[in-house]
């Protein structure tokens, strides 16, 4: 009877005891720094994900599993890497244990070496990087970083679903890639070429061109080079006012050609594209217009507080795994959430979603959508253009997912 007693005295315990540490963290501020151009061509883009980093952290502020409490802190980083570099040692100077960022591959490639060292340095002083948007392969295969969690597909992801639905196009024959000169552009060059060569053979790539990067404000010569090289179909990983400029240019003269694109969506290409392009530009994402539901709800709140569209669908999932993350380590230390995230799996938007262990992407459904009217299903004006993303495909994430080559370094 008496060690009967204790034992039960000594569940009671534990129980008290895990129960005040499954709220170890309930309260707690999480700052979170936004790196990311707000100045620029590109300004308009990083203003509409910062107003999205902040709209969702009043959601989830409200309610998350850890009992957290998210707050953003923007710096302007003007989409170069060193000015990334600065504002990292600004956020960490100031606290600062998460940074997220997103806008150029070029700047996440600067920010992962940097979070390595600095991590490697101040042990007790780690840093997270929650990647939102840069998508360049290279970030989870040969510099994978157990300090870096990507939460958009990678382009070699997109590209698989994109030239999936390709091949069954028989009008598809001849294909331009016009990309931006930067990791990404050329990545996307790289994986249509490699798709393209084994889901169809038979396509011709009759052009390539790579430009600079945000610099770009008349893209006619651009629009001339695809037009003599006879293109039906036109492949790009432009981004902002990149694509915005050069589908406006494409409208002026006339070109007839399919577009397949991964950011058709982004602030200021909706308008861009008007009525002309209708269904003939394609967009391959992890969220679209139309998703109904919550995330639909949301969608038009989001318009109705900003007069802008909501598109970055990776802040949800950072909230929501990074809540779920912090719960599981009934912590908001970095090293303790870092190990909670590995593997995790969750419900999101667009379905359950993984943050695969080995290389720390995120593996989830991605959607095809073609730009045409609005109708009774497919209500969300984008831009207030009357027009919309309508979904013509839907890949599961085992269809999308690609291998990694990454050899994973754990603290």
């Amino acid at each position: 009877m008496y060690s009967k007693r204790h034992t039960l005295i000594a569940i009671a315990a534990a129980l008290t005891l895990g129960t005040g540490a499954a709220y170890a963290q309930k309260g707690e501020t999480v700052k979170i720094a936004w790196i990311d151009p707000l100045s620029g061509l590109m300004a308009p883009v990083g203003q509409n994900q910062v107003k999205s980093f902040q709209f969702f952290a009043e959601k989830f502020n409200a309610s998350n599993p850890a009992g957290v409490k998210f707050e953003i802190i923007p710096i302007d980083n003007k989409l170069s890497p060193a000015e990334s570099l600065n504002a990292l040692k600004s956020a960490i100077d100031q606290g600062v244990r998460y940074v997220t960022q997103g806008n150029g591959s070029g700047a996440a490639m600067a920010i992962i070496d940097a979070v390595n060292k600095h991590n490697e340095r101040n042990p007790g002083k780690e840093v997270v990087y929650l990647n939102h948007s840069a998508v360049d392969p290279d970030l989870t295969n040969s510099k994978c970083s157990y300090w870096h969690f990507r939460f958009d597909a990678d382009t070699s992801m997109k590209m698989e679903a994109m030239t999936t639905f390709m091949k069954d196009q028989p009008d598809i024959k001849k294909v331009f890639l016009l990309n931006q000169n930067y990791a990404h552009g050329h990545q996307v060059a790289k994986y249509a070429k490699e798709n393209l060569t084994r889901k169809r053979p038979d396509i011709q790539i009759v052009g390539e061109d790579l430009h600079p990067l945000a610099q770009v404000r008349d893209f006619a010569p651009y629009i001339a080079k695809i037009k003599a090289s006879g293109a039906d179909t036109v492949i790009t990983g432009n981004w902002g006012s990149d694509l915005a400029l050069l589908i406006k240019s494409a409208n002026e003269a006339g070109l007839n050609a399919k577009f397949f694109t991964y950011y058709a969506g982004v602030t200021g290409t909706p308008t861009a594209l008007g009525t002309g392009s209708a269904g003939r530009v394609y967009q391959i994402s992890y969220n679209h217009y139309n998703m109904g539901g919550q995330m639909q709800k949301w969608q038009n709140e989001f318009q109705q507080k900003f007069d802008a569209d909501f598109y970055t669908g990776s802040v949800i999932h950072i909230y929501t795994t990074l809540s779920e993350a912090m719960a599981k380590a009934k912590s908001t230390d970095p090293v303790k959430v870092a190990a909670a995230l590995e593997g995790l799996k969750t419900k999101s938007f667009n379905g359950e979603v993984e943050m695969r262990k080995t290389d720390h992407q995120l593996q989830q459904t991605l959607y095809l959508s073609v730009w045409q009217k609005t109708d009774a299903k497919n209500s969300y004006s984008a831009e207030k253009t009357g027009m919309t993303f309508v979904p013509v495909r839907t890949f599961e994430p085992y269809v999308s997912s690609t291998p990694t080559s990454c050899q994973m370094k754990r603290p």
